[in-house]
């Protein structure tokens, strides 16, 4: 690829927002057709049932540290000017934004990214949510929450460098990493096999952690080809949904970057998916779950995922494949966040396992939702 060339023509705007969308495209398509979601593999973890939602985000994860590892050792890419990595960071932040991020996804049945992919599958309560999550997110970076989360942000700080690397931490190398990875792999790879699963499962798994590889790389190649300051930076939604919301609302003439071009990518890539897979339905509200319910939960996850700096795949998985420390501590918190949720809230009511609905369909078994988003 002739990203010098490319970048001439078009202007680093332009580039990066290509890479963006192109990147969406694959993640949406594979997020959809595996049906990835860190909600339902936190439940199924939760309730002892290692199934196929916990296999898929396992193996999503860990395709994910293995191609970012794969990469810094072949000379792809340099993760030390990232902002996960070179820029200070708050252990308060991602730890406490992982716990609320963790209620909220539980509450709208989906994380960030899932709340997108089912918006594009025809799913209102979603589209809804999503929505909610980017004015919040929005009002959490530079509005009237802001003084609250720099405030939460604040209480346990670490510089920047080899403090936020777990790798550096334990003194370990890119090859370590890479061996973590394909310990995961294996992992996921067994539960894999118990659950039965079909041909999308594996592609869409491995699929939707390739997306996230890529999108680090390929920001990493206009940064180093380019002649302008550009950021390296990975796939996350959080940044990218307030960044849309602002364009929208803001006089047009911004330049375009690669969330902008990120989020239409992943709305085509899922609608995509849905119409291969014959998945398309529109829906609503209705069944167990209420409006207000979705609304309090999409304000939980766009303030959550602010102080945390990252929703379930920016602040989880892409900064989780760099061995960010605060990435880390953010998954902890999400996953004992949406555990404790799905007990306080959904847990009085469960009373038999509720069986595994296709996308768009309403558990009918129990008055809670199952672990299928």
């Amino acid at each position: 690829m002739d990203w010098t060339a490319w970048i001439e023509q078009w202007g680093e705007p332009a580039v990066l927002a290509v890479a963006g969308l192109a990147v969406g495209v694959g993640f949406g398509f594979f997020a959809q057709r595996s049906r990835f979601c860190l909600r339902a593999a936190v439940i199924e973890f939760w309730h002892g049932q290692f199934g196929e939602k916990l296999a898929v985000w396992l193996l999503a994860f860990a395709t994910s540290v293995v191609a970012v590892q794969l990469f810094i050792v072949a000379g792809w890419l340099d993760i030390s000017t990232a902002r996960q990595i070179a820029a200070r960071g708050s252990l308060s932040g991602a730890l406490l934004g992982g716990l609320i991020f963790g209620v909220g996804m539980v509450m709208t049945r989906g994380c960030a990214s899932r709340l997108l992919v089912l918006s594009a599958n025809g799913n209102l309560r979603a589209l809804l949510s999503g929505l909610i999550f980017a004015v919040v997110a929005q009002a959490s970076l530079g509005g009237v929450l802001a003084p609250l989360r720099e405030t939460m942000a604040s209480w346990w700080v670490v510089d920047g460098g080899p403090s936020r690397s777990l790798l550096a931490l334990v003194g370990g190398r890119p090859m370590d990493g890479l061996a973590f990875g394909a310990v995961w792999m294996v992992t996921a790879g067994f539960f894999a096999y118990y659950s039965g699963w079909g041909f999308w499962k594996w592609a869409g798994g491995i699929g939707t952690g390739l997306m996230v590889a890529l999108a680090w790389a390929g920001t990493y190649q206009v940064m180093s080809h380019s002649f302008e300051p550009v950021q390296i930076q990975g796939l996350t939604f959080s940044g990218p949904s307030a960044e849309w919301l602002m364009r929208v609302l803001a006089e047009p003439g911004e330049p375009w970057t690669f969330g902008l071009g990120l989020m239409p990518g992943v709305f085509l890539g899922s609608l995509v998916g849905a119409l291969v897979g014959r998945d398309w339905k529109l829906e609503g509200f209705g069944g167990g779950y209420t409006m207000p319910r979705y609304i309090i939960g999409a304000i939980l996850m766009g303030f959550g995922s602010m102080l945390a700096g990252g929703c379930a795949v920016g602040a989880g998985m892409t900064g989780g494949a760099i061995f960010a420390v605060t990435a880390w501590l953010t998954l902890v918190g999400m996953w004992i966040g949406g555990g404790v949720a799905d007990r306080v809230l959904d847990g009085a009511h469960k009373t038999a396992p509720a069986p595994v609905p296709a996308v768009g369909e309403t558990p009918t078994a129990v008055s809670a939702p199952s672990a299928a988003p």
